[in-house]
């Protein structure tokens, strides 16, 4: 069939379709956000301008595509990794391996197919033939053709790699290629029996390190989200240090998404209480009749919110990652006044506001970290300062293991800050069975919070900010 009939156009441009699709993946996997209407506009900015000029296609979709500096390089990094020939063809070293192609002259040459079995090349297998001849093309071309009958796109873990080069060798011919180096080794034709095993070894060398370059490049996203669920699940105090900075950027991008979901003004219907004018106006089109009922709607305000973080040697590792989460929530809150604490307590809100996060962070820590803790000294500063800006629309939250070393916990004053506040919430990084004991004076401060829960991870934070966010009037 002719490449030029509708039906030959319409198999390149499926083909093409296909491309795109897996290039979109590849780019999801290794970060960069798109959407299903950028998915759309990706494909139409591509059939615009053609797939025969690469820089052409790679400059229309990333303008199409990528929405900031950091979403264009990683863009333009995995195109041109997708697109690199060694990615879909064999890679050069192969013909290193391969033996060297059979040139037969004359009666040698006519011996030789009479020792493969009378029928001369003809009676070889194609992949046979491919190999003994150096085809590299033809090798390449098959090899393709194989890794997408046998799905070699979704791979998504490295165990996977030589199932994946096993099914890729059996849909080129392997079977056949192993039955006729048997045949010639009993056959007595021992040495070209010997070079086509040879070539059988470098080929399988080369579709195992061809999936792994497919998994470099479609598991990206799978081992990306496998490793952020169990960075999600871990303690916050016992992060190893080499997942630091991987856990501060997925609390920006969790800040961010809930900020993106709760910044803009949202409403609540009032079931069962009708809103005549917006009902009137609804059905205007209906000359008046209502078909369609419109109920009144209460707005829901951004929370006013309050964060006591204790900073004590025992749960600084964990008020890190409070105070990194709270400073990336400042555009979602409408109010949001921060304080630290150890033996005493300081207002940090002007440190974050003025400073980036790491910086603001470390600047605490140095001003009022790691020291000895005094819960009921903190609470008669916190009093002091700011006791009467609390008010009903406001959510006191306060982070810490209630472990006041024997000093006085002034749970009176927790009653003051109850009786003022809307909600006050304590998230204590231990598990519950400690609480109490030793010096925890947990139990002694809970009949004044409305809500007290183990908080030592990341989806437990997001849980109780989206909590927040989502029952605040």
């Amino acid at each position: 069939m002719s490449a030029s009939s509708p039906f030959g156009r319409a198999a390149e441009q499926a083909q093409s379709s296909d491309m795109l699709l897996r290039l979109l993946r590849v780019a999801r996997g290794a970060g960069v956000r798109i959407s299903v209407a950028e998915a759309i506009d990706a494909f139409e900015s591509a059939n615009a301008v053609g797939y025969a000029d690469r820089q052409a296609l790679k400059d229309a979709l990333t303008l199409t595509i990528a929405k900031s500096v950091e979403d264009k390089q990683l863009f333009e990094q995995c195109f041109e990794t997708y697109f690199k020939r060694e990615n879909t063809a064999l890679s050069g070293n192969l013909a290193e391996k391969l033996p060297p192609p059979s040139r037969p002259e004359g009666e040698g040459a006519e011996g030789e197919a009479q020792g493969m079995g009378g029928e001369g090349q003809g009676a070889q297998s194609r992949l046979g033939q491919m190999l003994l001849e150096g085809d590299l093309a033809g090798l390449a071309a098959a090899m393709e053709r194989a890794a997408e009958a046998a799905g070699a796109t979704n791979i998504t873990l490295f165990t996977q790699t030589n199932l994946y080069a096993r099914r890729i060798l059996d849909r080129m011919g392997l079977a056949e290629l192993e039955r006729e180096i048997a045949r010639l080794r009993g056959e007595g034709n021992a040495e070209l029996a010997d070079r086509l095993a040879k070539a059988r070894a470098a080929l399988g060398e080369q579709a195992r390190s061809y999936m792994e370059r497919q998994l470099a490049l479609f598991s990206q996203g799978t081992t990306r989200e496998i490793r952020e669920g169990a960075l999600r699940q871990v303690n916050l105090s016992q992060l190893d240090r080499r997942d630091v900075q991987r856990m501060r950027q997925l609390i920006r991008e969790m800040a961010k998404k809930i900020a993106e979901r709760y910044s803009r003004k949202r409403y609540r219907d009032r079931r069962g209480v009708l809103d005549t004018r917006r009902t009137i106006r609804k059905n205007m089109v209906f000359d008046g009749v209502p078909f369609r009922t419109v109920w009144k709607r209460e707005r829901i305000d951004k929370p006013r919110v309050m964060a006591l973080c204790d900073v004590s040697g025992s749960v600084a590792n964990v008020a890190r990652f409070l105070l990194m989460f709270l400073y990336s929530l400042h555009d979602v809150l409408a109010d949001l006044r921060g304080f630290a604490f150890s033996s005493h307590l300081i207002d940090v809100n002007d440190i974050l506001r003025r400073e980036n996060s790491d910086d603001a962070i470390t600047k605490i820590l140095e001003a009022i970290g790691f020291g000895s803790t005094n819960y009921g000294k903190s609470l008669e500063d916190f009093c002091g300062m700011a006791l009467r800006s609390v008010n009903r629309q406001t959510t006191v939250i306060i982070l810490g293991d209630a472990r006041g070393n024997r000093n006085e916990p002034r749970v009176e004053l927790m009653g003051d800050i109850f009786n003022r506040a809307g909600r006050v919430i304590w998230l204590n990084p231990e598990p519950q069975p400690l609480w109490g004991t030793g010096d925890s004076d947990m139990y002694r401060y809970a009949p004044f919070c409305s809500q007290m829960m183990t908080c030592n991870t990341i989806a437990q934070l997001e849980r109780v900010v989206e909590e927040l966010l989502a029952t605040a009037r």
